[in-house]
């Protein structure tokens, strides 16, 4: 699932195409908004919220997630997409180019004035304007018994986060994904976090170690078997979650975290 870094970006390449700019024309391919037509309007804005998207017209906002496998792309007018038009959820053209959402987990169209009942119960956005340490601190300080892996991808105590990021956090902060929240310095881990994400999102390859070279760029996420950068202990793998319908891979230096 894409994190809050690659919807932070997907926001503003959109909004560097699409704000200021008129939709000649809209197409929904969801059955519950395939008969809106927002075509004539004016695209205020595009922004993210954790790992939503809003694209702001006039008096109404399309939100979309990305969700496991979605993406936004921008064509020329007339140019051949990159995946099959099956795959194209929403399609918003403008005189000089076409957006398309493809395989968006998520698709409404709501009115602005109500967003926050698609997004009000999110946490502190690490990557908004108005981001607020102490919240996210006290909204995680809220779950002392969950394991501080599962507390930090919940997108109610903090918005942004994914699997990969969490995993990262916690291999630097010295915690095993399953220690309790109640024994996590949450300031400090708040504030890697935001120092993490923030870091990232101008960049096209996501790094934690502060090495570029390939396989070298994560300290643990997707590396079970290999030897731990810092100790030469193997990573291993679990899973954890809040249930089962929920649970994430999650990876581990049994030496360096505990």
């Amino acid at each position: 699932m894409p994190e809050g870094d690659t919807v932070y970006q997907a926001a503003r390449r959109l909004n560097q195409a699409l704000a200021g700019r008129v939709l000649t024309s809209t197409d929904f391919r969801v059955p519950a908004f395939a008969t809106v037509d927002l075509s004539g309007g004016t695209v205020d804005e595009v922004v993210s919220r954790g790992k939503h998207l809003l694209a702001r017209v006039g008096e109404w906002t399309i939100h979309s997630h990305l969700k496991m496998e979605g993406t936004w792309e921008l064509y020329e007018p007339g140019a051949r997409w990159r995946h099959p038009a099956y795959q194209a959820r929403a399609v918003l053209t403008t005189e000089d180019v076409t957006a398309v959402g493809f395989l968006l987990g998520l698709l409404e169209i709501i009115p602005r004035d109500r967003e926050d009942e698609a997004v009000g119960y999110l946490g502190p956005d690490l990557l908004g304007p108005d981001w607020d340490t102490d919240e996210a601190v006290r909204r995680l300080a809220g779950h002392p018994d969950a394991p501080i892996a599962v507390a930090l991808l919940d997108q109610r105590n903090l918005a942004g986060l994914g699997n990969e990021y969490v995993n990262e956090l916690c291999f630097l902060r010295g915690m095993l994904p399953t220690r309790p929240t109640r024994d996590a310095d949450l300031p400090a881990t708040v504030a890697l976090a935001r120092r993490m994400i923030v870091a990232n999102r101008d960049r096209v390859v996501r790094v934690t170690t502060g090495d570029t070279r390939r396989g070298r760029t994560s300290w643990i996420y997707g590396r079970q078997g290999e030897p731990c950068l810092r100790c030469g202990t193997r990573i291993e793998r679990s899973q954890l979650g809040r249930t089962e319908l929920e649970e994430r891979v999650t990876y581990f230096c049994p030496h360096c975290q505990t």
